[in-house]
């Protein structure tokens, strides 16, 4: 196990599998209201260069019920703003905190901090992947199927952080995923690569029917993600075709479910019939960011 959540293929798929199993205890302690102060008295440092709702408030809260206490550090008000070298910051955090989650743009700075920085360093987001979010994809997954190995994966939309995140899960976790995008939205070459020689089973298609036929998860995300606003019109002209709407959810499984990992564009990437129809688990997706990042910080942080 690493000491660091970085990307999930930095992880094996028992350690993995050992969050979903924490995650599912946690869960059920918070609903019964059986406190857990597993991290009683620590801290978890949150420095956040982009915008959020569920990344700061699952983090936050989920801190507080593991009996400890987050600090929200916005880049524009810290010195990082002002162009204090990441190794310099990355040193002194470590001193005054016991984890730090970072959500940003750029992996290389996310992954140069964790290397300065003798704490756990969480990826809160990045343009490259966003690890938190897919594992309480697939913890909602489990929960509505029982399992996830068996089912087949959809990916309608952009080759983006959450693309590129759900084909490192294909690889360690085994199970078929099928990448829809429009020609020139791919996800990253190199996690491709890397995935298909781990013997990833994956279809990459063009075709959002072709991807969606048949499977049991339908997921997807906005077009143009945060720092991609000026390019939203020639999104919406290249991802014509790519919405998630009822005539794609019926190529798919009759038990198939829906989700998306917000904020959502409705009737742009996703309809708000299928937002709020029968197939949807998107705010059970939405609240398991709560449960999984508790036990992700507990499995790195707890003494």
């Amino acid at each position: 196990m690493t000491k660091d959540f970085l990307c999930l293929s930095d992880w094996t798929l028992e350690d993995l599998e050992a969050i979903f199993a924490l995650t599912e205890k946690l869960k059920k302690e918070q609903k019964d209201g059986t406190p857990h102060h597993l991290l009683e008295g620590q801290t978890l440092g949150m420095i956040f260069e982009k915008s959020s709702t569920r990344t700061r408030i699952s983090f936050e809260v989920g801190m507080f019920q593991l009996g400890g206490h987050a600090l929200f550090l916005h880049s524009g008000t810290t010195q990082m703003g002002r162009g204090e070298p990441i190794k310099d910051s990355a040193r002194v955090m470590a001193r005054y905190c016991d984890g730090i989650m970072i959500r940003t743009y750029s992996q290389a700075a996310v992954e140069e901090f964790a290397e300065q920085c003798y704490v756990p360093v969480i990826n809160g987001l990045t343009d490259m992947y966003h690890p938190c979010q897919v594992m309480a994809d697939l913890f909602t997954v489990i929960e509505h199927k029982q399992d996830y190995r068996n089912l087949k994966y959809c990916w309608i939309g952009d080759g983006n952080n959450m693309a590129n995140s759900w084909i490192n899960a294909a690889a360690i976790f085994g199970f078929e995923l099928r990448v829809a995008t429009p020609a020139g939205y791919e996800p990253n070459a190199e996690v491709i690569a890397r995935a298909e020689k781990a013997g990833a089973k994956l279809l990459l298609t063009n075709d959002p029917k072709q991807a969606a036929a048949g499977t049991d998860v339908l997921n997807t995300d906005v077009w143009a993600s945060m720092g991609q606003e000026e390019e939203q019109k020639a999104r919406e002209a290249a991802f014509t075709g790519f919405q998630i709407n009822a005539d794609l959810v019926k190529l798919a499984d009759p038990e198939c479910v829906v989700m998306h990992c917000l904020p959502a564009h409705r009737d742009e990437e996703i309809t708000d019939e299928v937002i709020e129809g029968p197939h949807s688990i998107i705010f059970d997706e939405a609240e398991n960011r709560l449960h999984v990042q508790k036990a992700i910080m507990a499995t790195l942080m707890a003494r």
